[in-house]
Formats: structure tokens, C-alpha cells, sequence
């Protein structure tokens, strides 16, 4: 028989690749490398309402589209090729449904949905999508054209695709993890999980795949968010021709508008839909010492000796994989710990908690329990041919759990019990779980390993970046079931947009350079706006050793993000196994390289002391942040141009934040700065240190300090401040509290506290004070309202008014007047007074 000849294509355009023909072209009996299918939405005949909330199109394309109302300001569009599938979404909080509603009405050239706030057009010619705000009438989202799909006999999906219209002028924000400048017009990226060792700037792929951008256009803010767990691409007009493109391998083409008209409105909105995650315990926010790795015991004891002989405070010690028999997860190395129940318990009794790694690979061994038990019940990915997916980690031959699969998260969870219950582990850390695997330069699975999908079986192409994802959610109920009045601390590396829901993020092991401070910052930030306000880096650089000025520096940032943790590399290398382990403890025992802050010398350690003593200073004010973010969404750290997004100057200063709603923080990011231009936006603002009044609207000049970097807090804030402590328990213990007053004609704060652990504040055991403030002439008044039963340990509050123009000569506290408890200083007015007081007037 002959057979047919093979034809080879070669299509123009940004869509199909030059291997691949058009279905209408590929007739007869030749045959081609792959033929390929257009999906779009073509002419509109009809749109048809689903309930309130959801509309359906009826057209002559393949491509199928229904749009939701999820509320007046979040509109979803669902593009499938074909008919829609099951509609399931691992980002999506559990529970949050759409609830908006939607006026349909048609017009000649396009139909169009209408909310409180949106007017959405659809073209009758082609199913473009133009978005109007109702009360300017502006375009807030145009598509070039329809949304676009292609799929090819040989693979099926693989590309659905929006493209809008922008500008240089339109700037765009987010997307997790990506080490560029702030603003992100002009780029492109894609985001697909990967273990990004020292990564530079300009990295595509890094841990986190967070398809979640925020846009301002002409100073109002939107956001788009894909929820699609495919590999994924965010083209900003990197070819500078008006259009942004995003597009996925596979899938739906599944986004979310929502609109600001705030950025900040925006992210909360955008939490509405993720999640936000439960309030952490308070420890967790304390200092972390980490190392790759600290063992045997002595050597961690010792650490723990030494923090408390230097008078540095610190409340969690992190072990590492050495800690491990073997790289065996859930097991401990008895010739380096003998007694691990006892030394956990020792460090508590100290102050200390101990955190541990837990990694995916599961060691190939079958005298190995976890192993063993996971083969009999079936947990482990496979092939596409049937075959466990075996590949090399640490140990040189590992599987991994899929999970995915409901029955294998139920069957990971319990692994915890014994360092968890038994053993007093207080958290876990579960890294390499993009998922990671050394030796190939695809440095994880292959596309064909097969997974559950929640009973929708699929391929790692779907689900590589939901893996590690799922991984800390597995271990988060898991640890949530075993102990259920204990609040879970888990870090993990690898996520999804609502992973946060589950666990805290690092950002991975980044390189102890000037640049990677500057790196350090930008994406604690930009992954706060994309949902992960849990978040830190390794302080210092976990590759390569940080020069003592670097140091204080990083750790002077790192009091103004949430996770606050050392970890470096030692003398470890990238890939280092069992094989090498010898090697590195003789190159420790020549030359041990540490991180701790006390390496670098008495004057390096002073500055390092004073820096990590301010973030336990400052702990009640993080605190009251974090639990606003879980009640609302709102980002603890944020760019200044969060505060005035229409004042050009916010975007050209992308290094200073918020952190919190009153504190403005200016990180010093460059070697031997003796001075460092700020810009202060509208407003009034007093210098954190100083006391100096400014006002806002203008660039500043200050001089730096090495043992502090520019604060500003803002003008009728009151801010929570405490006395040094040497760990978060002894927080328990202090009487007093002291407020800080920035004078103001009005001001509000708050105040939250509460046990620090466990859920006694869902049943009202928490006291959340709101202080409000407001200043008329001479005379200025604080009131106090209190809501909440947690009997704080605080008696005392020492009120420091700061900003008066002159002595008060008159001060009442709750309708009495107080001639005792005053003290002038130079730059403030301390008045001691009770904890519970109701209002206070000076005059």
C-alpha cells in the first residue's frame, strides 16, 4: 500500500506554531505533523439569562462563553472550547458562590449586561467584551477580539487566549513572585512552578504560579485573574503594539474582572474570591533562626544558649533535612538527636519552638513505614503507563503522594501525629514542592504523570502547579485534625493563587547580594497584593555569605515583613545527597559558615539585636494588621501607590511600603548609603524616630543610620508598641502597654489582642480597641471604645502624645483631672493611665 505523503506547514501569526495546519487546509488524504482547530465565539444570535447572576451565549463559533455576576464588581467569563465541563476551581475559597445580579438588555450592534457599577458589552459581530464604568462612562477592559482557543488532534486544547487593549501609560501590578521592577508594562511572564535556584531578576519561572494581575488605567484600578492551572503567560505589550495578552497551554479560559475603583478595593475583592488565611499564632510572627541544617543537638542547644546569653529574642529554631534518618520524611536521625521528645521540650520551656521540613519525595524503601504503607494504599503518582513515578530528590530514589487525590491528603495528614502530638514539633515546612526533582533540566515530572484532579483524572500538565498547593493543604488539615485547638504554622514554598488559605510563603533560595535585598523587597510586596501577606525571605541570602552591612540591612527590612526568618546555605552545594554528605562535614568542621546575628562582630551585632528587639516592639501593631487582612483582605504590606494611586510619584517610589495602615517604611537597599531621597505622599506624617512633623506631597532628603532605616508614621495614627521581650510567650506577661499618639485634628486606630494561640477569639475571647482621635485648637481628645472579652494581661497604657505644639496644662482621663503619671520629655508627653480607659482631653 502506498502510504500518504507527509506535508509540513508553515503558519504566520502569534497563534499556531509552524508545525502545525489548519483543519481547513488538511484535506484529502495527505497528512501534516499536527492539525489544528480554531475556537471562537463568531456572530452572537442570542444571549440567554441563567437565573440572576449568570448569562449564556448563543452563537456560530466553537467556542462557548457564559458570563457571571459574582457581585456588582466581579465579573467572571467562562470560555470553553466545546461544551463546558464540571465547574471546579482549587483557588476559589470553599463556600463562595456568585451573588450579584445582572440587567440584560439588547441593543442593535451589541447586548449588554448591567450591574450597580459595570456596564459589560458584548458585540453581536464577534463576542468582544468592552467593560464600562456606569458612573464615568470610561472603558475600563476592552478585548481585542474574542476569546480565542485552538486545539490539535495530537494534544487536543492547547492554547485559550484573551487579548485587550492597553497602553505604555497603563500600568500593571502583581502576579506573585516576579523579581522585576514594580511596574509590570512592557514585560512578559508565564507562570509555571519550578525550583528556582538563585534566581536572577529577569527569571520567568519561579515557585509560585500566581496568574493574578492587578491594572491602573487613567487612576482607576482593575483586576484580571485566570483560574487556570495550566502553565500560563502574561504578555504586558511587551511588543509595544497597544495589546496585552494572556493566555494558557490547556483548559478553559476562566477570568475574573474586578474592579476597583482602589487597588485596595480590588485586593480585597480579589480575597473575597481566594480567601484569606486564619489569623497565625502569634510565635509565628516572631523571630526565626534557620540553617541548612543545625545538628546534632548539642549544636542547637547551643544556639538556643546563645540567643538567650546575647539578649537577642527569638522564638522558633528550624531544623532542616539533616534532621532526618536518611532524608526519610517523618523520622529523625537518632545518632543526631537521641532524644527529640526531650530536646523540643527543653527548647519550649526556653521560649523556643521547633520547626521541622517535610518534603513530598518519599524515600523508595520498603523497610521505610511511609513508604510501605503508601504503596499498599495506592498514594503515589504514576505514569501515564501505570508505573510509580520514581525519581531522584535527596534520597536517590523517591515517589510522591499525589495530592490531588482526597483519600491521599486524608491519608498525609495523620503522618504528622507523631512529631506533631507526641513529640511537640510546633510547625513544619514543606519545601521542594513545586514538585522538584534533581538531575533533569526540567527539574520536575514529566507531563504524562497522572493524577486524581479530585476525581476528574488528568495529566501534571493540569496539575503541576496546583501540587504543591495541594501539598500544604493536605498537611494543613492534617495538622488542623489532629490538634484542632492548636493554630497551625506551616511554611511552604511552591502555590497557587488561594494557597494562602493554607500556608506562609519564602521566597525561595535567593543569593546574598545588594540586588537580592533590592529583589527581597519588591516581591514580599508583590506577593502581599497577590494574596500572600504571610510572607518572608531568607534574611541575608540563602546562597553565598552577606557582608556585615548587608546583613543589618536585610534584617532591618525583614522587621516589616510578616515572616521574619534567617536561613542560609552553609557550605552546602545546590543538589547535595547522601553521597556528598561527608564532603560537607568536613568542609563544616574547616570553615562552619553561619548566619546567626552575632557573626559578624560587637558593633554588626548591636545593630542586628536593636533591629530584631523592634519587631517584638512592634508586634502588637503587626498583629492588629494581620487580623485585619483576615477579616478583609487588605494587604498588610503595600506600594506607596496603594495610598494615592493617582499621584504619579507613589509609582516612581516602588521601594518604599506600607506596612499596615499607619507605618511608611523606607528600606536602605543599597551598600554605604549615607542618605536616601523618600517621598512623602498627601497628608502629614512624623518621623518614627525623631518626632519631626512633616508635610506630605513632597520628595525628602534623610540621612541614614546603620543601626535604623527612614520610618515615617502617619499624622492621627495610634500606634501599639510594647517592652523588648525575649520571646512571644513573655508578651503575656507585660502590664503595659504603650500607645503612641501623632497629634492630628482626627485620627483612628486599632488595637487587636488576644491569646496568641488556639480559637478562643472566634468565641469573643479577643479585645479589639478602637482609638479615635481628634484635635481642636488647643485642646485634643482620645477615646477608647472596647469590643471583645479577652482579659489582656495589660493594667497599664503609657500614652505618648507626640506632635503638641506646647505642654498641656490641663489633662483628664475618663472625666477626672490627673495631676499624677505625667512626664515632659523633649519630644513627648507621657501620660500613664489604666488599660481600660475611656477617653482622655489635654489642653
Amino acid at each position: 500500500m502506498t502510504m500518504p505523503k507527509m506535508k509540513k506547514k508553515v503558519v504566520d501569526a502569534f497563534a499556531p506554531a509552524a508545525h502545525l495546519t489548519s483543519a481547513e487546509e488538511a484535506t484529502g488524504t495527505d497528512r501534516f505533523d499536527d492539525v489544528y482547530t480554531e475556537h471562537r465565539i463568531g456572530k452572537v444570535s442570542d444571549i440567554v439569562a441563567d437565573g440572576n447572576h449568570a448569562f449564556v451565549l448563543k452563537s456560530e463559533g466553537k467556542g462557548c462563553l457564559r458570563i457571571e455576576c459574582w457581585n456588582d464588581d466581579t465579573i467572571r467569563f467562562r470560555f470553553t472550547v466545546g461544551k463546558a465541563g464540571r465547574d471546579f476551581s482549587y483557588a476559589r475559597a470553599e463556600g463562595v458562590q456568585p451573588a450579584g445580579e445582572g440587567k440584560l438588555t439588547e441593543g442593535k450592534d451589541k447586548y449588554t449586561i448591567e450591574t450597580a457599577t459595570l456596564n459589560i458589552a458584548i458585540g453581536r459581530e464577534d463576542g468582544a467584551i468592552t467593560i464600562y464604568d456606569r458612573a464615568s462612562g470610561a472603558i475600563l477592559h476592552k478585548t481585542q477580539d474574542s476569546l480565542y482557543g485552538r486545539s490539535t488532534l495530537l494534544e487536543g486544547v492547547h492554547q485559550v487566549r484573551l487579548q485587550f487593549e492597553t497602553d505604555k501609560k497603563e500600568a500593571f501590578y502583581g502576579l506573585g513572585d516576579k523579581a522585576w521592577d514594580t511596574n509590570l508594562q512592557g514585560s512578559e511572564w508565564s507562570n509555571y512552578t519550578e525550583d528556582a535556584f538563585a534566581y536572577g531578576k529577569d527569571r520567568k519561572l519561579l515557585y509560585r504560579s500566581i496568574p493574578f494581575c492587578y491594572g491602573l488605567r487613567n487612576g482607576h484600578a482593575y483586576g484580571l485573574f485566570l483560574d487556570n492551572s495550566y502553565r500560563s503567560h502574561f504578555d504586558f505589550n511587551a511588543k509595544k503594539k497597544g495589546v496585552a495578552t494572556i493566555w494558557a497551554d490547556g483548559g478553559d479560559f476562566d477570568y475574573y474582572f474586578i474592579n476597583g475603583p482602589g487597588l485596595t478595593e480590588v485586593a480585597t475583592r480579589y480575597h473575597q474570591l481566594t480567601g484569606t488565611p486564619e489569623l497565625p499564632p502569634l510565635w509565628a510572627m516572631g523571630f526565626h533562626q534557620c540553617r541548612w541544617s543545625y545538628y546534632p543537638e548539642q549544636r542547637v542547644r547551643d544556639l538556643a544558649a546563645s540567643f538567650r546569653s546575647k539578649k537577642i529574642p527569638c522564638d522558633a529554631i528550624y531544623l532542616d533535612i539533616d534532621y532526618m534518618d536518611g532524608y526519610r520524611c517523618f523520622t529523625w536521625n537518632k545518632e543526631y538527636f537521641p532524644d527529640p521528645k526531650k530536646m523540643i521540650g527543653d527548647l519550649k520551656k526556653d521560649g523556643f519552638h521547633t520547626v521541622v521540613m517535610i518534603d513530598p519525595g518519599i524515600r523508595v524503601d520498603e523497610d521505610y513505614h511511609v513508604y510501605a504503607d503508601g504503596v499498599e494504599k495506592d498514594v503515589f503518582c504514576k505514569r501515564g503507563s501505570g508505573e510509580p513515578m520514581v525519581g531522584p530528590v535527596w534520597p536517590p530514589e523517591c515517589v510522591w503522594p499525589d495530592y490531588t487525590n482526597p483519600k491521599v491528603r486524608d491519608w498525609w495528614g495523620p503522618l504528622y501525629k507523631e512529631l506533631y502530638n507526641e513529640q511537640g514539633v510546633s510547625g513544619f515546612w514543606n519545601d521542594m514542592n513545586e514538585p522538584a526533582m534533581f538531575k533533569v533540566n526540567n527539574l520536575t515530572f514529566p507531563d504524562d504523570v497522572r493524577h486524581d484532579y479530585d476525581g476528574a483524572p488528568t495529566n501534571h500538565k493540569k496539575a503541576h502547579n496546583i501540587y504543591g498547593m495541594q501539598m500544604t493543604r493536605a498537611s494543613y488539615d492534617g495538622l488542623k485534625a489532629l490538634q484542632p485547638a492548636k493554630r497551625p504554622f506551616l511554611l511552604g514554598r511552591a502555590s497557587f493563587s488561594g494557597g494562602q488559605r493554607y500556608a506562609a510563603l519564602w521566597t525561595g533560595d535567593n543569593i546574598a547580594s545588594w540586588e537580592h535585598l533590592q529583589i527581597a523587597n519588591r516581591q514580599c510586596l508583590r506577593l502581599a497584593i497577590s494574596g500572600y501577606s504571610l510572607v518572608g525571605t531568607d534574611i541575608g541570602g540563602f546562597v553565598d555569605n552577606p557582608t556585615p552591612e548587608m546583613m543589618t540591612r536585610w534584617l532591618q527590612l525583614a522587621v516589616f515583613h510578616p515572616v521574619m526568618r534567617v536561613h542560609s546555605m552553609g557550605n552546602n552545594t545546590d543538589g547535595a545527597a547522601e553521597a556528598e554528605a561527608e564532603e560537607v562535614k568536613k568542609a563544616e568542621e574547616l570553615n562552619r559558615q553561619d548566619q546567626e546575628p552575632w557573626v559578624h562582630g560587637k558593633e554588626a551585632t548591636k545593630h542586628n539585636r536593636k533591629a530584631i528587639e523592634m519587631r517584638y516592639q512592634l508586634l502588637p501593631y503587626l498583629y492588629t494588621a494581620f487580623r485585619q487582612h483576615v477579616k478583609t483582605g487588605k494587604p498588610v504590606l503595600r506600594n506607596l501607590f496603594f495610598y494615592d494611586q493617582e499621584d504619579p510619584q507613589c509609582r516612581k517610589f516602588g521601594d518604599q511600603f506600607f506596612y499596615g495602615d499607619d507605618l511608611l517604611v523606607c528600606p536602605v537597599l543599597t551598600e554605604g548609603a549615607k542618605s536616601l531621597q523618600v517621598y512623602l505622599p498627601k497628608g502629614e506624617w512624623y518621623d518614627f524616630w525623631s518626632g519631626e512633623f512633616h508635610i506630605g506631597g513632597k520628595r525628602l532628603r534623610v540621612k541614614t543610620k546603620a543601626d535604623r532605616i527612614p520610618l515615617f508614621v502617619r499624622a492621627g495614627a495610634t500606634l501599639p508598641t510594647v517592652d523588648v521581650v525575649q520571646n512571644t510567650a513573655e508578651m503575656h506577661k507585660l502590664r503595659d502597654l504603650e500607645l503612641s499618639i501623632f497629634a492630628a485634628k482626627n485620627g483612628e486606630s486599632q488595637l487587636y489582642w488576644d491569646a496568641g494561640e488556639g480559637y478562643g477569639h472566634d468565641a469573643g475571647q479577643y479585645t479589639l480597641r478602637t482609638y479615635k482621635m481628634n484635635r481642636l485648637g488647643k485642646k485634643l481628645s482620645l477615646t477608647q471604645t472596647i469590643e471583645g472579652d479577652f482579659n489582656a494581661s495589660f493594667k497599664r497604657a503609657q500614652i505618648r502624645f507626640v506632635g503638641l505644639t506646647q505642654p498641656p496644662t490641663k489633662v483628664v482621663v475618663d472625666g477626672r483631672k490627673q495631676t499624677a503619671g505625667i512626664f515632659y520629655g523633649k519630644r513627648a508627653v507621657v501620660i500613664n493611665v489604666p488599660f481600660d480607659f475611656k477617653s482622655i482631653v489635654i489642653s
